[in-house]
């Protein structure tokens, strides 16, 4: 079975989440796309504590397409050094996983 995964990635404003997300469908490297937010995020940058409001995607794809994943997300993120992050899906209701394998397959 083709290994599922789930990407995040966060942004500062809805427009680049949205328009990262219709790349990554368009290109067909992505089945599904969520945009949630806006969410407040603190962190650490530049060596001082920071808060921002920012935007989640929450990208649904196979491990056999991440490289192209992030390349496409690298390729229009506005951040310097924007969160990149997969973790293996390892339960999903089988028809999902059905669904989004024959969504990718083709093209992975």
């Amino acid at each position: 079975m083709t290994t599922a995964i789930v990407v995040t990635t966060t942004t500062g404003t809805r427009h680049d989440a949205e328009q990262i997300a219709a790349r990554l469908i368009g290109e067909r490297v992505a089945a599904c796309v969520q945009v949630s937010g806006p969410l407040e995020s603190t962190f650490r940058w530049e060596g001082a504590p920071q808060t921002s409001a920012e935007w989640l995607l929450t990208i649904k794809t196979l491990a056999s397409l991440y490289e192209r994943v992030e390349q496409t997300i690298l390729a229009v993120h506005p951040y310097e050094l924007p969160e990149i992050i997969a973790v293996p899906i390892v339960a999903a209701h089988a028809g999902y996983l059905t669904w989004l394998a024959q969504t990718l397959e083709s093209d992975a």
